[in-house]
């Protein structure tokens, strides 16, 4: 999976800090409960991870200098999204009568 700088950032930062990476290790938990479609998910947990960083790029000094530098154009955050459903989420078990109907 291929994350963009700002995704790498975001996600590099998650990983040093333990108390937010239980945050959103939860969090995905929990989208991906709350529904069975992976496309809704991914996009309101896409959704959630833009609003965080526009939020971090207020107090975290890196991300204030990158978004001073850049300014908060919108950057698709979807690769972590998806990429965080991948490694924290649950697993789901294959839909059965989808594989047996593409037989």
């Amino acid at each position: 999976m291929s994350l963009n700088r700002i995704e790498q950032m975001l996600f590099d930062y998650l990983q040093r800090h333990a108390e937010e990476r239980h945050f959103w290790q939860a969090k995905v938990h929990e989208l991906m409960q709350k529904t069975e479609n992976d496309f809704a998910a991914a996009t309101a947990l896409a959704d959630g991870l833009r609003m965080y960083y526009e939020e971090r790029c207020r107090v975290v000094p890196l991300f204030h200098e990158v978004s001073a530098r850049e300014g908060l154009r919108r950057i698709s955050l979807r690769n972590l999204a998806e990429h965080l459903m991948r490694i924290w989420g649950p697993i789901r078990p294959a839909n059965r009568s989808k594989r047996i109907e593409s037989e």
